[in-house]
């Protein structure tokens, strides 16, 4: 049996926020959970239930305020931002609900992008960009700027920039808030794809549970607590269920 490879370990992680009138407010209350590589997982919950707070956390884009994360082995829970910064660039591909892509730029460009802060140059950043591009499918539109693009397209784009730097891990937050749920559903099984034929460790992040069930494993989030972690559920009502449990 192939061992699994922790790729994310965090450990009584919690996490506070000052108020304006003073004091603070905790959002997260000793989160622990590992990813291993080639997992898909959902990390999910209601509004206001910490679900974002925990991804800006593993994504390396805020630090507990206590608690440990190892990434890969190594404890970033004390970096600084720039140490941070240089985290997400080689290890992270983000794709986010709303693509955040440069408008006024081509999709070769953005995807290329990130290799740009890698430093690579710009003969290796075109021939990567185009791998990337082929891959999602948009090979013939790379001059095409985002706004002349639908928005299942701007996704793959944002997919191709994610996998630019050839990162074991990609973090998807609400990949398919902006799109209708035809776009929402081949964008799924992208990520699918992604995972089983390349072995990359997806995290998606999302409040639907319809959207949640095309990954392997749930971690429930709820009041800034994980209440159900394990293999997906035949449906939601477990979910329910760990919830109520959770305010006895």
């Amino acid at each position: 049996m192939k061992k699994q490879i922790p790729i994310i370990a965090l450990h009584k992680v919690c996490k506070s926020f000052p108020l304006a009138i003073g004091g603070e407010q905790q959002v997260l209350f000793d989160v622990s959970f590992t990813v291993n590589s080639s997992e898909f997982v959902a990390i999910m919950g209601p509004s206001g239930s910490g679900k974002s707070t925990c991804m800006n956390i593993v994504g390396a884009l805020d630090s507990a305020t206590s608690g440990t994360y190892e990434l890969y082995g190594k404890d970033i829970t004390t970096m600084t931002n720039d140490e941070l910064a240089t985290v997400r660039n080689e290890y992270i591909g983000f794709v986010f609900q709303n693509f955040n892509l440069l408008a006024k730029r081509n999709i070769l460009d953005n995807v290329m992008l990130p290799l740009m802060y890698r430093g690579w140059v710009m003969d290796d950043r075109i021939r990567r960009a185009r791998e990337m591009l082929k891959l999602v499918g948009l090979e013939k539109f790379e001059t095409y700027l985002p706004t002349q693009l639908s928005g299942g397209m701007k996704q793959r784009v944002a997919i191709a920039r994610a996998l630019a730097g050839n990162p074991k891990l990609i973090l998807a937050d609400e990949p398919t808030g902006a799109l209708d749920s035809k776009m929402g559903n081949e964008i799924l099984h992208f990520f699918k794809k992604l995972n089983k034929d390349m072995g990359i460790t997806i995290i998606m992040i999302t409040h639907e549970f319809e959207i949640a069930k095309y990954a392997d494993r749930i971690i429930h989030v709820y009041d800034g607590r994980i209440v159900f972690d394990g293999p997906v559920p035949a449906n939601e009502n477990v979910l329910l269920k760990a919830e109520k449990g959770h305010k006895k």
